[in-house]
């Protein structure tokens, strides 16, 4: 079938997420009818979905009277078959109830959510387990050193910060222990009362001066010793179940030497979706049979080696000039669209044998991209 026939006769399925085009990509591939609302309106985004609606911004994110108009907007007509949501609900899971009022939800339930999302539960649940976990305070530690603040409910690394940064007045936030380790992530794929491991991926943060923990990219297959990503899977797996996950999840660690600690879990699709693109482009469907309570028979297949970063803009740019975009950039800015020094710019995709490799040319193709835009930056004002 063409993409065009893909496009025309496939079931539409309505998608909300911060950024929705690696959901948008991974339902095209599955033989589905993109309706997407986020957060960005990229120009990759747009030409992926039957329709796409930008809704808010994403400093302050999803507003939901704006995001209930825009789905209902985008559905019209189109009779999808229920909602799939990323990335822009954990902080607002009263969203999730009200999609969930309309909509067929795949994906966790809105009180699923906010249990994997509230510190001290998840924490406690870990400690019944026999989860490792860092400390956790809900009031400032009285002494700040070792410690970390983060957001309860964000995403993305952006908002966490050494324990004694300043935050917003009325944000709610918690506190962390510090914890030795390099973050390595479990994507999990649960039906509500299982879990089928899909793999390990290692992430690395692209830090600035006021977020020192930005995310920068992450790489896949984690390349682990076999007992220590059978241990991190094992615990993964008990999270999922005592939680009643569904669908794609991830679980992010903190490994040092075959130490590790849960950080967090991300009860949604996530980051890693843009290397977890299977051999037969069915981790979306996956995704939403197992929300309905069906895990594959068989194992999804990764056959090569992947990594995706993070491009940020070097500096402010008051109109994106109009790029012949190649093909291993997404999430491409508009032409005209204004940038800020450190806004994300676009993702860069790779593959190749190795991880290495793979994050290598995630490096060199992310350089390219951002020389380019100088160069012609340049050349527009001499």
């Amino acid at each position: 079938m063409s993409e065009a026939e893909t496009l025309k006769d496939g079931p539409a399925i309505l998608i909300a997420a911060a950024a929705g085009r690696a959901l948008a990509a991974a339902a095209r591939r599955a033989g589905y009818r993109p309706l997407v609302a986020d957060l960005f309106d990229d120009e990759d985004t747009r030409a992926l979905c039957v329709a796409n609606c930008l809704v808010g911004d994403p400093q302050t994110g999803f507003d939901g009277e704006a995001l209930i108009a825009a789905l209902n907007a985008l559905a019209d007509g189109c009779a999808p078959i229920g909602i799939v949501y990323g990335a822009g609900f954990e902080d607002r899971v009263e969203l999730l109830d009200e999609l969930a009022e309309r909509w067929t939800l795949f994906g966790n339930r809105p009180e699923t959510v906010r249990r994997a999302k509230n510190p001290a539960a998840l924490a406690q649940l870990c400690r019944s387990l026999g989860v490792p976990h860092p400390d956790i305070s809900l009031t400032p530690p009285a002494n700040a050193e070792g410690w970390l603040v983060k957001s309860v409910g964000a995403a993305g690394g952006s908002h966490v910060a050494p324990a004694g940064a300043l935050r917003a007045q009325g944000e709610d936030i918690y506190f962390q222990r510090v914890a030795p380790g390099e973050p390595v992530s479990i994507l999990g794929l649960g039906d509500g009362a299982g879990m089928m491991a899909l793999g390990a991926s290692r992430q690395w943060a692209a830090p600035t001066g006021d977020e020192p923990f930005r995310f920068g990219g992450c790489a896949r297959p984690a390349a682990l010793p076999p007992d220590v990503e059978t241990r991190l899977n094992d615990a993964a797996s008990s999270l999922s179940v005592e939680l009643g996950l569904s669908g794609l999840n991830s679980f992010d660690f903190l490994l040092d030497g075959d130490a590790f600690v849960l950080i967090e879990i991300n009860p949604r699709p996530g980051a890693t979706l843009d290397i977890f693109e299977d051999r037969h482009g069915l981790i979306f469907a996956a995704h939403i049979d197992a929300s309905l309570g069906r895990l594959p028979a068989l194992p999804l297949e990764f056959p090569r080696a992947a990594a995706a970063g993070i491009a940020y803009a070097r500096r402010r740019i008051a109109a994106m000039p109009a790029l012949d975009w190649p093909e291993w950039a997404a999430d491409r800015q508009k032409p005209k669209s204004a940038l800020g020094l450190n806004d994300p710019l676009c993702t860069i995709k790779a593959n190749a044998a190795d991880p290495s490799r793979a994050r290598e040319l995630v490096k060199e193709r992310t350089a390219s991209i951002l020389d380019g835009i100088d160069h012609i930056e340049t050349e527009a004002t001499s």
